[in-house]
């Protein structure tokens, strides 16, 4: 028989399915990237303290106990980004830093300290407006740092286990 394959192919296959909705595509049953109102759930936010605490001023007081181990840190009260933490975490992220005019973006239409440097609600609006518009980048972040699709840290980034001789 002669199928025409392209009925059954999406044109865009990183449109959700219809009656589908962003935060629940490609994620284990029960895990959420959004919640019913559209909202970070509290098991992303969870995954983004994490990332968050890696990068920023001043660090984590449990930075020195999780080391290479998989162990979720929490970033302290009134924590931020300063631009070297911004540039590290763009970096480890997507392989580059921002350009300047990306930041200027950042402090300009985000949750930013009096000195310009982005607050941790800040970061939160960063990946609600990317896992609103581009679900799998917001997964593939979360991949770059280490959390599988059930939202749990199963390892460190690659040069982080290099640098500690594979060992966890």
């Amino acid at each position: 028989m002669n199928y025409n394959y392209e009925r059954f192919q999406s044109p865009r296959p990183e449109t959700p399915e219809p009656g589908s909705r962003q935060g629940r595509r490609n994620a284990a049953p029960g895990v959420q990237l959004l919640d019913d109102d559209g909202a970070i759930s509290e098991q992303l936010e969870t995954c983004l303290k994490h990332i968050f605490a890696k990068y920023c001023t001043p660090p984590p007081a449990d930075v020195a106990s999780a080391g290479k181990c998989l162990i979720l840190m929490t970033p302290p009260e009134g924590a931020y980004l300063s631009e070297t933490g911004l540039d590290a975490w763009a970096k480890d992220t997507n392989g580059a830093p921002f350009s300047e005019e990306t930041k200027e973006e950042l402090r300009q239409f985000l949750d930013v300290t009096d000195d310009g440097d982005l607050t941790f609600k800040g970061f939160l609006q960063i990946y609600q407006l990317q896992t609103e518009n581009d679900e799998e980048e917001t997964w593939r972040d979360l991949s770059s740092h280490g959390f599988d699709r059930t939202l749990t840290l199963v390892a460190s980034r690659r040069e982080d286990l290099e640098d500690s001789n594979h060992t966890l």
